[in-house]
């Protein structure tokens, strides 16, 4: 039922989280807090506190019908609490709460700054817990902190996505940056932008560097294919550097990367050497 998946990166969330748990546990005395991230299918915990016993790990996902979280989003009060959800009529009978094996819950709605729901904020413990109205508004106020943070995270992948890293180093060389995850609409923004630059600055010489490329669902970047055969047809060099070795090893990779027309370097500093250029202190 449960498996670990890979999260999205929520490094704001995460990092403003962990601090926050251990708030949370002192305040309403609980061994567990945790977020989870709805999926179509599923509840992911993308950051989890454990005091004491260890409940519920980091990457832990449950299918959405068996969850507590589904109990809370769909509740008028967007909230779930029970002093023992062995004995409460909504829980007692789900796997999940078999195989934990704790008493104590309560979980509030997280939205993201938009108003959207994005998961949920809980907190359990291994015994009975009395939940107070006040507690509840509590971990309210704390889930609407973390929804500026859900905020936070998603204007840092926008400003990633419109981002094109193209440094200038001479009058026809260029350098472009490829980092992270490079996704159809990413690829279309970098394929215009570097195809304007290279035309509107006269670039004879580009550099592509792909030593931070992030590879999605291990396939082979079509950017890649498009951006090399447009800037050849503009009667532009193009040299590659920092091949990542997962890309090298995929046999379909290999044989797209040698029908493209460009050299491969180790480094910026050997393509720029191999370019007749010398770094110099």
């Amino acid at each position: 039922m449960q498996q670990l998946r890979r999260q999205p990166n929520h490094d704001a969330l995460k990092a403003v989280s962990y601090k926050l748990f251990q708030v949370i546990s002192d305040e309403l005395g609980v061994n567990t807090a945790y977020v989870t991230q709805r999926s179509p299918t599923a509840m992911d915990v993308i950051s989890s506190f454990n005091k004491d016993h260890y409940i519920i790990p980091e990457g832990y996902s449950v299918d959405y019908d068996g969850t507590y979280c589904r109990l809370i989003l769909q509740s008028d009060h967007e909230t779930m609490h029970t002093h023992n959800l062995g004995k409460f009529k909504l829980t007692k009978n789900l796997d999940v709460t078999e195989e934990l094996d704790v008493k104590g819950f309560l979980g509030v709605t997280l939205r993201d700054f938009h108003g959207n729901i994005f998961g949920t904020l809980c907190v359990m413990d291994p015994e009975e817990k009395n939940f107070t109205d006040k507690d509840i508004n509590f971990l309210k106020s704390m889930a609407e902190v973390l929804s500026y943070i859900i905020h936070l995270d998603s204007t840092v992948a926008d400003i990633e996505l419109i981002s094109v890293p193209i440094i200038p180093i001479k009058k026809g060389l260029a350098i472009l940056s490829l980092q992270g995850n490079v996704n159809e609409q990413r690829s279309s923004k970098i394929m215009e932008e570097t195809l304007h630059y290279a035309a509107d600055k006269g670039i004879h010489s580009f550099v592509i560097d792909l030593s931070q490329l992030a590879l999605l669902e291990n396939r082979f970047p079509d950017l890649l294919k498009n951006l090399v055969s447009g800037l050849n047809v503009m009667g532009v060099q193009v040299m590659m550097t920092g091949l990542p070795p997962r890309l090298v090893q995929m046999q379909d990779a290999r044989e797209q990367l040698s029908q493209l027309k460009t050299d491969y370097v180790t480094d910026i500093e050997s393509a720029l050497n191999k370019l007749g250029y010398q770094l110099q202190k």
